[in-house]
């Protein structure tokens, strides 16, 4: 199974204290090959859990982790476009949506298909994000995702237009006094002082740093 650090990162943070220990319905939108889902059914035992990929292969593959993970009663995987995933099910609504979704916005398009669907996007998407978290969250739900600086930026904005406000932000930095590369965001309904924080993948050169390995020890066995 592929892993990437956005993934990881925003599995075990939208898994820690910025989500709702009870929550029991779970979206995780662009899941590709179900890293993040999985995550999630680890730390909410009683959630049930729909992921949504709109790459063909990468939506077998999370078929496939799904089902012979311990989980698998409680995960489903949708080989569809979210919009299309709610087409189909306009009337769910969620404790919990998250999405590593993809934040080349505007840029110049790769000849791989595949990649290009999975790094590039524009305003209009994220708007739209924005827009369906809004409608199919609960009222005490949150809306979580990873995304470079500039874009987490312009979903901030197109996030208070409709109505979801921030509650915890995360710099993530590669190393303690590098500037931060990403930034964790934690939405939902209630506009209140947000909590800021800081994480540093690495304290050294090829050494993890303390927080990165507490974060993640619940979930990858390297730590």
């Amino acid at each position: 199974m592929k892993v990437n650090t956005d993934g990881v990162l925003l599995g075990a943070w939208a898994a820690g204290g910025t989500a709702d220990s009870r929550a029991t319905t779970i979206l995780d939108i662009g899941t590709g090959t179900g890293v993040i889902a999985l995550m999630l059914a680890q730390r909410f035992p009683k959630a049930e859990i729909d992921a949504v990929e709109i790459d063909k292969l990468a939506a077998t593959t999370a078929a496939v982790n799904f089902e012979v993970s311990p989980f698998a009663r409680r995960m489903k995987c949708f080989p569809l476009a979210v919009e299309h995933y709610f087409m189909v099910y306009p009337d769910k609504r969620f404790d919990l949506i998250v999405s590593n979704p993809p934040f080349f916005i505007d840029s110049l398009k790769s000849e791989n298909k595949a990649k290009e669907t999975a790094r590039h996007a524009d305003v209009s998407f994220f708007k739209d994000l924005c827009d369906m978290a809004a409608q199919h969250l609960n009222p005490e739900g949150r809306f979580c995702v990873i995304l470079p600086l500039e874009t987490a930026g312009l979903i901030l904005k197109l996030a208070k237009k409709v109505g979801l406000y921030p509650l915890d932000i995360t710099n993530v930095h590669s190393f303690p006094d590098a500037a931060p590369h990403r930034q964790l965001l934690s939405l939902g309904f209630k506009s209140q002082e947000i909590e800021y924080s800081s994480l540093s993948i690495y304290e050294a050169e090829k050494v993890y740093h303390p927080a990165y390995r507490a974060l993640l020890q619940n979930f990858l066995t390297i730590f």
